[in-house]
């Protein structure tokens, strides 16, 4: 049996330390996302704190009803259209900047530290400062229009970045055997470069979804009168926060994580295909 010298209780203790601390940290993460799917199964007469009133689906019920306080459904659906506009906007220009990329042409530099600064500006400025000159020109504000342009300039920069790692790891020599053996360059895109490279086009388009379903701050300014979801809840919040609130947070997680899932298995397949 071994002998627990100095050095080994000192490394199980820092183990022990680490572990206590990744709990900690998991706790603080998840603990409010469970707390929320456990109080959405509130009784009718339960509140949005614990102990709880019994148990039911009452406020599940209630997101199929019609809302007296803003439009939940008009405003889910009104998501998902944006983010699925989102997505793919994002893997088609993304990756039609990283194929140009691959080579050297005038002006790159400014290109693409133009594309990065939508990681840099701050959300609520870009929000600020599109709403303030589209009310200069007359333009109405509006999901499918200001909202979209926003959150394809927030989006796109993630995408571009996925799509430019995956062309630093491309094998270019299995294009350059396609031309040897006479393929022109639609034939060398569409029967080599794209198989290989799909799997970074789904990755950059699930960013562009997830990070446009519950954008708050560059739309706050920019939905119009047809509130997204995200700032249809803001909205609810400002009136008695019901469990209602719960149930949507808790479908919305659950839907977006069947999203993520759903774009992995694909990812996966599409990956083995390539290989």
């Amino acid at each position: 049996m071994a002998r627990w010298t100095p050095e080994r209780r000192r490394k199980a203790w820092v183990k022990t330390g680490f572990s206590v601390y990744y709990m900690i940290f998991v706790v603080f993460i998840y603990g409010p996302m469970i707390a929320m799917f456990i109080l959405s199964f509130q009784g009718r007469r339960g509140g949005t704190s614990f102990p709880m009133r019994g148990t039911s689906l009452y406020w599940w019920g209630k997101l199929i009803e019609p809302s007296t306080v803003g439009d939940l459904q008009g405003a889910m659906m009104r998501s998902l259209m944006l983010a699925l506009i989102v997505m793919v906007i994002t893997a088609l220009f993304s990756t039609m900047l990283a194929m140009a990329f691959r080579k050297k042409f005038y002006g790159s530099g400014l290109l693409f530290y133009t594309v990065m600064a939508g990681l840099m500006v701050p959300g609520i400025l870009l929000s600020l400062g599109l709403a303030t000159l589209m009310r200069q020109m007359g333009i109405p504000a509006a999901w499918w229009s200001s909202a979209l342009g926003v959150h394809v300039v927030w989006t796109l920069p993630f995408g571009f970045l996925v799509m430019m790692a995956v062309f630093n790891r491309f094998d270019s020599s299995l294009e350059e055997a396609a031309r040897d053996m006479g393929a022109d360059e639609w034939t060398v895109f569409k029967e080599i470069t794209l198989p290989l490279i799909t799997p970074g086009i789904v990755a950059a388009g699930l960013f562009g979804f997830t990070l446009s379903y519950d954008e708050f701050a560059r739309t706050t300014l920019l939905a119009g009168a047809e509130n997204t979801l995200p700032l249809d809840i803001n909205a609810s919040m400002t009136q008695r926060i019901r469990p209602t609130l719960f149930a949507l947070g808790t479908a919305s997680t659950v839907f977006s994580l069947a999203m993520i899932g759903l774009f992995l298995a694909i990812y996966t397949v599409l990956y083995r295909r390539s290989r």
